[in-house]
């Protein structure tokens, strides 16, 4: 199937007009930037878009994170309630995979500090 990127403008357009906001404030809030929402909205440049474009915009205007991402595929959008699925590329995936590399990060910096210990422990020992 084909990617309905009118589809996504339509909506766009008709959410933004709702909330009363100019395209500059959709950029700031999505912190997509402003030439990309314009092309988006304006429908002026097909091109491969990042899904986490359409899930900052989406979630953004109040939508469920896939909200855009399934009209532009031709599909139902899901309810605002609904669970995001976890794909490999959505905002909770993401965010998890940057919590265990915290935790390998600490892990390591804490090996560090023990070292760091023994090493001063040993210098002040042959003063």
């Amino acid at each position: 199937m084909s990617e309905d990127w009118a589809a996504v403008a339509r909506a766009i357009n008709e959410r933004v007009n709702e909330l009363g906001w100019r395209q500059r404030e959709l950029a700031e809030r999505s912190h997509v930037s402003q030439a990309i929402v314009r092309e988006i909205q304006h429908h002026v440049v097909e091109r491969r878009r990042s899904s986490r474009t359409l899930e900052s915009l989406s979630v953004t205007l109040g939508w469920h994170p896939q909200h855009l991402f399934s009209l532009l595929h031709g599909r139902k959008p899901p309810e605002p309630a609904e669970p995001a699925t976890a794909g490999p590329d959505t905002v909770w995936s993401r965010l998890d995979a940057l919590d265990e590399r915290v935790s390998e990060i600490n892990e390591r910096l804490d090996d560090l500090k023990s070292d760091l210990a023994t090493v001063l422990e040993h210098v002040r020992a042959n003063r």
